[in-house]
Formats: C-alpha cells, structure tokens, sequence
C-alpha cells in the first residue's frame, strides 16, 4: 500500500498503511493527539514536524560526539541464526566497550562495526551538544506530549541491524533523523500468543535475559515451534519509518526495529509517563516489566556495589544506567 503524500496540506492529512495511522503536522494539535491516540493508546506515525531539521548522518555526528564515550554493543551475526532459547543475553544486557564516537565511527566505515553487528543504542545525550534540540522540543510541544522519563537516546547503527521484538514499560517516541528503519508492531493483547521469555529468567539472569523480550523473529515465524504466533501474526502492523517522521508507540505495544539499507541509520527516541493513569494502572505489560525487575534486583545490586568500588567508577555507572 502506497505511503500518503506528504507534499499537499489541503486536507487532513490522515491514511493508513497496515493501520498505522499517518497524520501530517497540517492536522496535529495537542487535543487530537491526546483524544485519538495517547489516551486510547494508539500507534501513529507523525510526519511534517521536522521538515527543517540539520541531516543526522556520520558527519554530523561525529563533529559533535566525537570525543564523547558511549556503550557500544556486540551483538555478532551468529545470534540471529539461533534459537533464542539458547540466548544468554538480550538487547542492552548483550556484551558492550566503552568507546568515543570518532573510535566508532571509523569502526562503522572500516566494515568492523558490519562484521561483528556493534550497535550504539539507548545511550543519553544528557550533557552533550545534543542535549537540547530545540526543534524536536517545538515538535513535540505540538503534539502536546509531556512528562519524560528519559533524556533524548541516540540509536546508531548500519542497516542490517535488528533490536529485537520487545516492549516497553513506558509510552516511546522513535524519531527518525537518518536513513530509514522498519517496525513491525503486535498489540499489547497478544503478549502470550508472542512467547515472552519468563519472570524467572531475572533471578538467574538479572537484566541480561529480559521477560520483555518476545522468543518468536516475526520476520522467521516458525508457526511450527511457536503455533500461537499466528494469531499475534495476523495482527501485526508494518511501517517503514522515514526521516523525519516521528513514531508514537504506546505502553505495551511489542515492536521490532530494523535499519534499513546498508549505510548509517540515526534516530533517537524518548519515554514517557504513561497518561491516562489509568491506561498505566491495567497494563499487564508494565507490571509484568516491573515485577521482572524486582526479581532482578539481587543482580542490580551486585553491579550497583561493583561499580562504586571499580577504578572506572563513572563509566561502569553508565553502562549500568544505560541498562536499565
């Protein structure tokens, strides 16, 4: 199904691909968001509010991070080969190096980053250059959106790359600033026709094996293994996430990103308190992801006191933090 046009602001500039709503900046006020797609918790994909923002390639990036240290993850290609069953770690649990930005980025050109699947994710841009962009703060002003969780995170990576299907404790925006990225969502409803990995993997694991993390590839179902997916699978919503264009992903809604193409892919995303409370209060979702943190509390602590003690006290903080 063809994407809607953005070039004309004639009308309200609302269709869907998939249904996945695209609502053009011409029709976005506070009150509609809040009314059609915050309260009743709704994905939608934002477009025309970042028209005129500077280009978010390597270049840019590296002219303003470049001295800054990150966590960089190693994920290596073997593991999307696997059955995750055999997994002893997940997303921000996978094994990082902390690095600046100038390290990485010559790693990303040199075709290291490719051979061993390195992704710069969910890092904090408190206290950078880019700690404050005052046209996503405009954008998001409009929309009406409030009460961050986080500071902007910066995503950054080569196509190719795949942050696996999970969900979210908080409601998310997934601003896309570079190339393009593809999500595939499922309602919060289908969390057990999805195989999340069990509460119990935290007292074993800690936060290395998450229970928000689906056991199914969506784009390798295997209805054989996992019969329960198909029905999770006829529900699934697609989009193909363009620069940008913002994507509003409530609480509780499971998604997989993957960058497409095969140069640099930048986006940052951040959360939000979950509004209505009440939305908050019935996710089984998000008490779910808590509960599963109080198991892994034992294993937080541990790396907490370990951290304070180390040598590289404020960088292992970090790696914590950016664990969590």
């Amino acid at each position: 199904m063809q994407i809607p046009s953005q070039e004309s602001n004639s009308s309200l500039v609302e269709s869907s691909l998939n249904q996945i709503t695209y609502l053009h900046s011409c029709a976005i006020t506070p009150k509609i968001f809040w009314e059609n797609y915050q309260k009743p918790g709704k994905p939608v994909v934002l477009t025309g509010l970042l028209e005129h923002r500077p280009e978010w390639n390597l270049e840019f990036l590296n002219d303003r991070l470049g001295d800054r240290k990150f966590p960089v993850r190693f994920y290596g290609k073997e593991r999307y080969k696997q059955d995750k069953g055999t997994w002893q770690n997940i997303g921000s649990g996978v094994e990082s190096r902390s690095m600046r930005f100038s390290e990485y980025a010559q790693k990303l050109l040199n075709g290291e980053a490719d051979e061993k699947d390195m992704y710069l994710g969910k890092c904090s841009l408190k206290n950078t250059p880019l700690a404050d962009l005052p046209q996503i703060n405009q954008a998001q002003a409009q929309i009406g959106i409030k009460n961050p969780v986080t500071d902007f995170n910066l995503w950054c990576g080569l196509g190719g790359h795949t942050t696996c299907l999970h969900c979210d404790p908080f409601d998310g925006t997934l601003i896309q600033l570079y190339g393009k990225k593809k999500v595939i969502l499922f309602p919060p409803d289908q969390l057990y026709n999805l195989y999340p990995f069990s509460l119990i993997n935290h007292l074993r694991y800690g936060l290395k094996m998450r229970a928000s993390y689906s056991r199914v590839y969506p784009q390798q179902p295997d209805f054989a293994l996992f019969p329960k997916f198909k029905e999770a699978f006829s529900q699934r919503l697609e989009v193909v996430l363009n620069e940008g264009e913002i994507l509003f992903i409530p609480n509780g809604w499971w998604h997989e990103v993957t960058s497409l193409g095969e140069g640099v892919v930048c986006s940052i995303n951040i959360f939000w308190h979950i509004t209505p409370l009440s939305r908050a209060l019935s996710s089984w979702n998000k008490w779910r992801i808590h509960l599963a943190s109080i198991l892994a509390a034992p294993h937080i602590l541990k790396a907490w006191l370990a951290a304070i003690i180390s040598q590289n006290k404020e960088q292992k903080l970090r790696h914590l933090i950016q664990r969590l």
